[in-house]
Formats: structure tokens, sequence, C-alpha cells
């Protein structure tokens, strides 16, 4: 869906040396949609989970409006959405030239970017929906998996906003929102389907059940896709300012995606689990022997030099990509054997706004029968929205906390899940090749639902 909106671009700059770009999205009026309703199924479990409180009054299904909040990573993000499908507002603190400037995600001077703009970025996405908060339904915010640093400040800002003005507070899973924001675009899409969620971050291949009810396919043994985009666009002295990957693909149009045969990763793994960290190796070693110098930025580089990048940049892509094509292939045939009715396959996260990823997933999901389904790419990256629309799903299906207090106590501690999974593995895609590192610090969202239905009955 074509978004018809203006945008608009501010500089908030708390201090001189450490300017952010922040981008409104003005009142974008979408097509109101009516999620597929779940009767309520969430049971009080501990107070650092959600629970229903029926003491809260809570709106009709059509007028709930949802601040969101999202500091997962490395953008401060903050939108209004109303439960018809209209999105308010949104606004995105973007840490371009933070990254440009450390090479990547600096967590502590990520937590201080976004401790320093917050209240900017969530009072401009209140002013763009001419709302306050004595107007709002709810607050979501964003509680994992991400950096912990960078989660504590948006947690802190939804709870004090939330305690502030008796509103009941959302604890939202961010990459079932990067899942769930497309049923926001797409009114055709009803559970289950299939979603492939792309990131720098992470690489996740879900099958949805049902809202809070994932199969885990495949995830990412050590490094995800974004992060092998970022690393190989930084390595070829590529422009960051953008992320890795629109600065890869822009350059892969340049070049010859056959003229190195860099190795698929994991060809003799028959699951549908990722890894990017050999392919990054292969990609280092053709520049190292090519004496691609880094430090001369592309737009300076010779015109052999420049091909020779192009041809890296496009090989890379050509085999990072094919990697997904396999994995997704393997399951989709997985999904259907568990429910034959799929018709959609999301792909969403950021690297998901690649125009080259999705023209090759298209074609695997046509082979198969199936439809793609891509939110547009300023919803793919992280942001507001879509944390705000999960939190209006669940909300509507009565999984929520009560408003916290107005003053939390010194010692409080908050609820952050840097490491929660989404769904329960599949057996057959359980990969004995995972680290101790990735191991679970929280049940899965999924097993915590699974509970109170348990309680319930």
């Amino acid at each position: 869906m074509a978004l018809s909106s203006t945008l608009s671009r501010l500089n908030l700059i708390p201090r001189p040396w450490l300017p952010y770009t922040v981008t409104t999205l003005r009142a974008l009026k979408l097509k109101p949609h009516k999620p597929q309703l779940l009767r309520p199924m969430w049971a009080p479990l501990t107070l650092s989970s959600f629970s229903v409180s029926a003491q809260i009054h809570r709106p009709q299904d059509d007028n709930l409006i949802v601040l969101g909040i999202e500091t997962s990573c490395d953008d401060t993000a903050a939108a209004v959405v109303k439960s018809s499908g209209e999105i308010l507002s949104q606004v995105v603190s973007s840490q371009a030239d933070l990254l440009v400037r450390y090479g990547g995600v600096a967590p502590k001077m990520a937590e201080e970017a976004h401790s320093q703009v917050i209240d900017q970025v969530v009072q401009e996405a209140l002013n763009q929906a001419n709302l306050s908060e004595a107007d709002l339904s709810a607050v979501a915010v964003t509680i994992g998996p991400g950096l912990s640093l960078c989660l504590r400040v948006g947690v802190q800002k939804a709870r004090k906003t939330a305690g502030s003005f008796n509103l009941p507070i959302i604890g939202v899973h961010h990459m079932e929102a990067h899942a769930l924001v497309a049923r926001l675009m797409e009114r055709e899409l009803q559970f289950p389907f299939m979603a492939l969620l792309i990131s720098g971050g992470h690489n996740l291949l879900i099958l949805a059940q049902g809202l809070g009810q994932y199969i885990q396919l495949g995830t990412s043994i050590d490094d995800a896709i974004g992060e092998a985009y970022d690393k190989t666009a930084k390595w070829l002295g590529l422009d960051m300012r953008r992320s890795g990957g629109p600065a890869i693909e822009e350059l892969a149009r340049e070049g010859d995606a056959e003229s190195i045969k860099f190795s698929i990763p994991m060809k003799q793994h028959k699951d549908c689990n990722f890894s990017y960290a050999g392919l990054k190796t292969q990609v280092r070693l053709a520049i190292e022997s090519r004496n691609i110098n880094a430090e001369i930025p592309i737009s300076c580089a010779s015109s052999q030099d420049r091909r020779s990048r192009a041809d890296i940049a496009a090989s890379f892509q050509r085999v990072a990509v094919l990697h997904l094509e396999e994995r997704c292939e393997r399951a989709i045939e997985w999904a259907l054997k568990i429910e034959p009715s799929i018709k959609h396959l999301v792909v969403s996260g950021g690297v998901a706004s690649n125009q080259y990823v999705r023209a090759r997933l298209d074609q695997v999901v046509k082979k198969n029968s199936l439809q793609l389904v891509c939110p547009p790419p300023s919803l793919c990256t992280d942001n507001g929205v879509m944390v705000a629309w999960t939190g209006i799903e669940h909300f509507r299906v009565g999984r929520f906390d009560p408003p916290p207090p107005a003053v939390e106590s010194e010692d409080f501690v908050y609820d952050l899940r840097p490491r929660w999974p989404l769904g329960e593995e599949y057996a057959e895609g359980r990969s004995e090749a995972r680290s101790l590192r990735k191991a679970r610090i929280h049940p899965s969202l999924t097993s915590i639902i699974q509970a109170s239905l348990q309680q319930q009955h």
C-alpha cells in the first residue's frame, strides 16, 4: 500500500556534538482494518508479565488509541495508532551519525542518545497526533529482545507516562511487532501465516498460528543478515549513514554477481537456521586479496577499484539472499505440513526494505502458490507503529498490565528481556550448533501464553 504522506525532518540537537534526525509521518490515512478477534486468553501471571485487569475501563475496540515506544537498539521511535488502523503520527530519531563514528552500535552511547531524545520524540508523536496523554487508551513499549541499556530507556518512559496518567501498559515482543505490523497494512492477512523476520540482530522464520502463538522454524546461529550487510559495507568503504543494506544494494547494481564464487552457508545442514559468520569471512578475504582500502571512500575510488568493490557487493548479496531463499523453501514445506491453509509469507524487519531481497523471495513464494506480504519500508525498520499496533492486538484480548504507580521506588527492577525467544522450536528445526551465548534467559512469549491458558482451565 502506498503511503500518501508528507515527510518532514526535524533536527533535535540536545548537545552540539550529538546530532539526530527525526522523521515524522503526519496523520497517515490507512485502510481501516479489523484483525481477527481471538477470545480472551490471558490470566494473571507475575507482576513482570502482562495480566488482565478487570478494574480498568476499556474503550470500544474501534476507539482505542495507543502510544507505542521503541528503543530496543539504535533508533528512538514513538507513534500513535488507532485501532481502526489509522496511524496518527510516527516519529523516529536515528543514530546514524553514531553508527558511522563507532562503526556499529555502541550500547552505552546508544543508551545516552536514547535518553537525550526520548522525551522529545514522544512529545512530538503526541503533537503530530494533536493529542495529549489523557486521550490515550494505553501505552505499549518494547521490552525485548534487544540491548538492555537501550530497552530500559523506553520502558522507563512508558511506565512514567502510564503511571502519571493512569494508563494500562503493554509489554511488546520486538520480533512479534515486526510480524504483526503486516496485519495493520493488509486486511486479508489472517492467522495462520508464515513470517521471515530479517534485521541487523535477528533472522527468524516462524509459523504464526494465532496471536501470541508461534512455532520457530529457524533462527540465527551466529550473525544475522543485516550484520553481514553492515560489515561488508564498512569493509568496502561505503557511506554508512543510511546503514549498510541500502549502500550494498545500490553498489551491487553496478557489479557482476557471478564474478566471485562465495559458498552458500550451511548447505550441508538440512534445517531452516541461518549463519552469516562464514560468509562475512569469505567477503573479508576477497576484499583483502584485491587490496581494497576501506579508508578510501567509494566516492574517491578509481574506476577499476569501484568495479572490484561493486563485484564483491553483488556477489555477496547474491549468496546472502540465496541462503534466505533456501531456508524459506524448506520452512514453507515444513509449515504447510503443520498448517495446510497457509496463504501468506510476511517478510519484515530492516532488511525487508531491500528491493532485491523482496524480488527474490517473491519468486520463492509464487513457486509455492503463496502471497508475499511486505510492509512499506518505513514500517520494516524499527518504528513505534509496529509496537503500538501489537499493543492494540493484545489489549483487545485482555493482555496488558494495570497502570504502574505514578512514582516508582528507587529499587524497582524493570522487566527487560534482552534475549527473549518468540516461539517454541519446531522439533526438526533444532540446531546443535547454537552457542551457549544464545542460551535462553526468558521463556518464549508463546510458552508464557500457553501457561496462562492452562491456568485458566
